[in-house]
């Protein structure tokens, strides 16, 4: 299994319209192309406007190919024009590839 950690740089005053859009719509995207959120978190200084997300994957191949369907899906396209009509939500994402360490057993 491979997760991806994904930390967004949220610009000051979006934070709500980008949960929102979590929330409601980008989820359930997701989910269509095979990609499982594990978890979501806000930083706990809400002065950072930090989000992150863990993402679940089989492996590489399987992220990418299910990441290049999403990019493309005409409805995440639709919903990225539309909540982005008064400009980006964030600043730069950060994004990292991590394993379950080996002495770690998850149940």
């Amino acid at each position: 299994m491979l997760y991806e950690l994904r930390t967004y740089y949220v610009i000051p005053g979006r934070m709500q319209a980008m949960l929102n859009r979590f929330r409601d719509n980008t989820i359930t995207i997701f989910a269509k192309h095979g990609m499982k959120v594990t978890n979501f978190w806000v930083d706990a200084d809400e002065s950072n406007n930090r989000l992150y997300y863990v993402l679940e994957h089989a492996d590489k191949a399987a992220r990418e190919r299910n990441f290049e369907a999403f990019l493309e899906d005409p409805e995440w396209l639709e919903l990225r024009r539309r909540t982005e009509q008064e400009g980006p939500m964030y600043e730069k994402i950060d994004i990292a590839f991590m394993k379950v360490a080996p002495f770690f057993k998850t149940e």
